[in-house]
């Protein structure tokens, strides 16, 4: 397979402190179709990087002052840096280093002496790849999903701007964070090994979140769709002539919006074998032997209150 051809607007940020280290790739890459920006150091690479989002930055591990390492975790602590690929050169071979250099947020390494060839290589490739998973990001967005992909330690690979919105708000997390909050990947873990639901929820107020484990993702990670729902609250008074329990207030909640009973257990935590069990004493409670009208009885006293403008949840 050839070197993948670099296109117009493709620019490198080479970050060394050695100006002929600097001469030498710039002349390579320049020569090769690249547009080349360089940084002596990694404030300056920071700040570089802010200014002008390269398409990918080939960075020294070793300097003074600001090394590669801590430079490139600043990157990805960065809203607008923390997706620029990041490409470690270094002569340092011990696994430690380069371990040092993917834990960083490193997503390859090239050793030094640079062989020309083989920065081309990694560079197209990895510049390729970023540029795919942005138009997949940007589709994202524009769709309005919310959605967070993972790697196998909970870090996400791939997220969009309202899941992370979401995951801070109910979890009390920062939108930069790293991976995801310790309850939600745990729940995750296990619903990988088919030893939790695939669905989780969150509440905060009459607000809930609901979490959907969507499996592996072709070409590496796991899938989890985010969705937010306005619960509406079952009057008391209702509540109080049918002496309800408040879990089948729940379940009668779900009910009128429309959920089947395997929904419900997977939201509530239980068997749809319970959610029945608990249908059939609403059923007796209310004087009603259906679902619709149970649901019916339910919904004249509820005012649903849409998470989305244009979008009931009943419709979901």
């Amino acid at each position: 397979m050839g070197t993948p051809t670099p296109r117009e607007g493709d620019v490198v940020l080479i970050v060394d402190d050695v100006p002929d280290n600097l001469a030498v790739l710039a002349d390579v890459l320049g020569a090769a179709g690249h547009v080349v920006l360089v940084a002596t150091d990694g404030e300056r690479a920071i700040e570089t990087a802010q200014r002008t989002l390269p398409d990918v930055i080939l960075l020294d591990a070793v300097m003074p002052g600001l090394d590669g390492f801590e430079t490139c975790r600043r990157l990805k602590a960065g809203e607008e840096t923390r997706e620029i690929p990041v490409v470690f050169m270094t002569g340092l071979t011990e696994t430690e280093h380069v371990l040092a250099g993917f834990a960083a947020g490193g997503i390859d390494y090239v050793t030094k002496p640079i062989q020309p060839a083989e920065v081309l290589a990694r560079i197209g490739a990895h510049v390729q790849s970023a540029r795919r998973v942005s138009r997949a990001r940007d589709a994202i967005e524009a769709s309005g999903s919310a959605i967070v992909v993972v790697d196998d330690s909970g870090k996400p690979i791939l997220r969009t701007r309202q899941a992370m919105r979401w995951l801070a708000d109910f979890f009390e997390t920062g939108t930069d964070d790293p991976v995801l909050p310790p309850e939600v990947w745990g729940w995750m873990q296990e619903a990988m090994g088919g030893s939790a639901p695939a669905v989780y929820a969150r509440d905060r107020g009459e607000r809930r979140l609901q979490l959907t484990y969507g499996g592996p993702v072709t070409g590496g990670g796991f899938l989890l769709k985010l969705e937010e729902e306005r619960r509406a609250a079952i009057p008391v008074p209702l509540a109080d002539t049918y002496n309800l329990t408040p879990r089948e207030l729940e379940v009668l909640l779900w009910v009128a919006k429309g959920k089947t009973n395997r929904d419900i257990g997977d939201i509530l935590g239980m068997s749809p074998r319970t959610v029945n069990k608990h249908l059939e004493h609403i059923y007796e409670k209310l004087g009603v032997e259906t679902r619709t009208a149970a649901a019916a009885l339910a919904m004249r006293g509820v005012r649903s209150e849409p998470a989305h403008a244009g979008s009931d949840v009943s419709e979901r």
